[in-house]
């Protein structure tokens, strides 16, 4: 099967912005191991809070937001490094700029990774974008929460969501920020993408790498994206 995970960039990181390396690692052999079993996995890995960092101080130096888009782009591309390096061997040796070199480098079997590609565009943009590029079979998307809810989950009452049509998750995220470092789950762009696509999506807490295995072999993780009000797969 070939698949693209979407790797929040906010996992990568403790609340003292250190890399959590046990957490990279624990990825990597899920990785290695599904490549073994003949998978293709493409990863697409978010900018998490030094990009947010260097986003806010940029803005407040006056920096344009597609100044502060460069920024996050450049560093979700160094943490996909940090994962490339975990890899080793079976990564692809560059992390992946453009769709072109997306194209060429997953059917050299390798585990091809990237961060941003360009201002005004999410990783989470990127990974549809590349799930629809690549005609990935399903796209997972590892987040800091369990999956989608039907209101803000800190409100109370708010409930998970076992399945999602692409019309109510664009009505639960509309309220949500598009400027360089606010995008959350999912942006206005990924959405149009995996809606014109039907890219089976399924979106889930990464916080426990163990979870994207078993969302990988078909266990109930997360909350999973159908369309047209379409049972799920």
């Amino acid at each position: 099967m070939r698949a693209v995970l979407k790797l929040g960039g906010s996992l990568l990181y403790d609340k003292d912005g250190s890399v959590i390396v046990d957490r990279v690692k624990d990825y990597a052999n899920i990785i290695k191991s599904l490549v073994k079993e003949g998978h293709s996995i493409i990863v697409v890995v978010g900018g998490g809070k030094p990009a947010r960092t260097f986003i806010d101080a940029a803005r407040s130096l006056g920096a344009t937001e597609a100044q502060c888009d460069w920024l996050g782009i450049k560093l979700a591309r160094d943490n996909a490094e940090l994962l490339c390096a975990a890899l080793g061997s079976i990564a692809y040796p560059t992390i992946v700029e453009t769709l072109d070199e997306l194209e060429v480098a997953v059917n050299l079997n390798k585990v091809v990774l990237m961060g941003g590609l360009i201002p005004a565009q999410s990783t989470n943009a990127v990974a549809a974008v590349a799930a629809e590029t690549v005609r990935a079979e399903i796209l997972f998307n590892a987040t800091n929460v369990d999956g989608v809810y039907d209101r803000d989950p800190k409100k109370t009452g708010a409930v998970k969501l076992e399945s999602v049509t692409i019309d109510k998750l664009r009505k639960i995220l509309e309220a949500g920020g598009t400027k360089a470092g606010e995008y959350k789950l999912f942006d206005p762009v990924a959405i149009r993408v995996v809606e014109r696509s039907k890219i089976p999506t399924i979106i889930f807490d990464g916080t426990d790498a163990s979870n994207f295995s078993r969302a990988f072999r078909g266990e109930k993780i997360g909350t999973r994206v159908v369309y047209d009000n379409a049972k799920q797969r």
